[in-house]
């Protein structure tokens, strides 16, 4: 893996928080010194979500820290847009305000050609019992992976 590529940062919550059901790779509208703050390695997006504003998506709540060596700064939690193809962006316009579901940012990285993407995840929130069955079918299925491990 090169200096510019790899995962800069990842909800670990999400999985168990939601059920995901699909899985989007979107492109970020970044300015440079957000890009250059990715590229230190420092991002969250712990507590982000994407939504729609004026009919377009938008990242909503992830924090990019400034650069300090930078110029001209960034708000650290601005809204960012998404780049979708308008078929795809239309089509989850129309899930997420028809159905219920919700798209959570999975996670941030550089892909091979040194661009920042986005995963995201439309997903239906979990219950709390449903989060502890899948906990419950997790901790069986390691389990089974250890026992067929010893044999």
């Amino acid at each position: 893996m090169s200096k510019n590529t790899g995962r800069v940062a990842e909800n670990r919550r999400a999985r168990h928080d939601y059920q995901i059901e699909e899985t989007i790779e979107a492109g970020l509208i970044l300015m440079g010194s957000e890009v250059k703050s990715l590229r230190s390695g420092r991002a969250s997006i712990a507590e982000s979500y994407a939504s729609e504003e004026n009919g377009h998506l938008v990242l909503i709540n992830a924090n990019i820290p400034i650069y300090p060596a930078a110029r001209e700064n960034h708000a650290p939690k601005r809204m960012r847009p998404l780049l979708l193809k308008a078929k795809e962006r239309n089509k989850y316009l129309n899930l997420i305000r028809r159905e219920g579901y919700t798209l959570v940012p999975l996670s941030l990285y550089f892909n091979e050609k040194g661009v920042a993407k986005l995963s995201i995840g439309l997903a239906k929130g979990r219950k709390k019992h449903d989060k502890r069955e899948a906990d419950k079918q997790r901790d069986w299925n390691r389990q089974k992976q250890r026992l067929l491990r010893e044999r």
